[in-house]
């Protein structure tokens, strides 16, 4: 419940959010530049009806605890339907992927 909170406690949650999704600044502060946010390199871009690619360094982890590093890109699957999840195998096309 956000409302009865104080600012640190919130930036505490906040810092724990395991996907990222939740995120903050203090208003003095600003929001972080694109390029601090980018630092290492990395980008995402949000392909039209189509993967979510990731150009840079990635480590990925899966659920089973393995991991791995692309070096140069990763294009991940954000329909559902690829059958090398977490990587866009092109199935998009086949299911006619529309973002909203």
């Amino acid at each position: 419940n956000p409302e009865g909170a104080d600012a640190e406690a919130l930036l505490a949650i906040i810092a724990k959010c395991p996907s990222g999704a939740l995120t903050a600044y203090r208003n003095a502060d600003g929001p972080p530049a694109a390029q601090e946010a980018s630092a290492d390199g990395s980008n995402v871009d949000v392909l039209a009806d189509g993967p979510l690619m990731v150009k840079g360094p990635v480590r990925i982890k899966h659920p089973d605890g393995r991991e791995e590093v692309r070096e140069k890109a990763a294009a991940l699957c954000r329909c559902g339907a690829s059958a090398n999840k977490p990587f866009c195998d092109g199935a998009h096309k086949g299911i006619d992927f529309k973002a909203s």
